[in-house]
């Protein structure tokens, strides 16, 4: 669906849900269910508004159970597709790219220097859960260098990314897989190895079709999908459509 018949859907949407009129922003009332990754980014686009950051397939799970979700943006377009076809979701939109990086703390005492060093004995590594994108985007990429030996040094499967960077900056854990804009938001917190291969990390958004708060809530998409929204994505390292 193109943009503007995308719009118009939700506008007409937001119409027939009714509701109380909200802030043109989006913040106000609206409760917006994000993957983790997108923590920062949105809670300084839209800080009035409620947020709830977890793994993707940990949200989906919680809407498809009637959890009170506005909006639903996603680190894969997996669930938000399943979710529509469901008839949970409005048509979901790319609205973001990412990539995923090594992270290793900042004094690296593994002296990791690329993906080949997280096979070396002893290596602690964390990843991603199975389902939660992130972790099966790093599962791909570890298929695509020849390189799967490397899962039997995982010492721990996180429920999203953010756990992941906290085993890392903690020193839990030699080294992990994480989106490059969860390195650059940690500084220098940790180190970024960047990867050969990638796959394609793009994250939708849509409207809830059951939020009570439907006008808020296509105010919301519309603010991630224009101008000030693109600004603030790129601004945090993610690629834009």
């Amino acid at each position: 669906m193109r943009r503007s018949a995308w719009v118009l859907a939700v506008a007409l949407l937001a119409v027939s849900c009714g509701g109380d009129e909200k802030d043109a922003s989006g913040n106000g009332e609206v409760t917006v269910f994000a993957a983790a990754s997108l923590t920062e980014v949105f809670e300084e686009l839209a800080p009035e508004a409620t947020f709830n950051f977890a793994g993707s397939d940990e949200l989906a799970t919680q809407i498809r159970e009637g959890a009170p979700a506005d909006v639903y943006a996603a680190a894969s377009p997996r669930y938000p597709n399943e979710l529509a076809a469901e008839g949970l979701l409005v048509e979901p939109v790319i609205f973001a790219t990412n990539r995923l990086v090594v992270i290793v703390p900042a004094d690296n005492p593994a002296g990791i220097q690329s993906a080949d060093d997280l096979a070396a004995d002893g290596v602690k590594l964390v990843i991603g859960a199975e389902g939660v994108p992130a972790g099966d985007y790093t599962r791909s990429i570890l298929e695509d260098l020849g390189a799967s030996d490397v899962l039997e040094n995982v010492v721990s499967n996180e429920e999203d990314v953010k756990g992941v960077l906290g085993k890392v900056v903690s020193g839990d854990a030699d080294a992990g897989f994480v989106y490059y804009t969860d390195a650059a938001a940690a500084g220098d917190e940790v180190q970024a190895i960047e990867l050969q291969a990638q796959p394609l990390v793009e994250y939708p958004i849509a409207v809830v079709t059951e939020s009570e708060n439907a006008e808020a809530a296509a105010a919301f998409v519309e603010l991630v999908l224009g101008e000030e929204g693109r600004r603030a994505l790129q601004e945090a390292g993610f690629g834009v459509p």
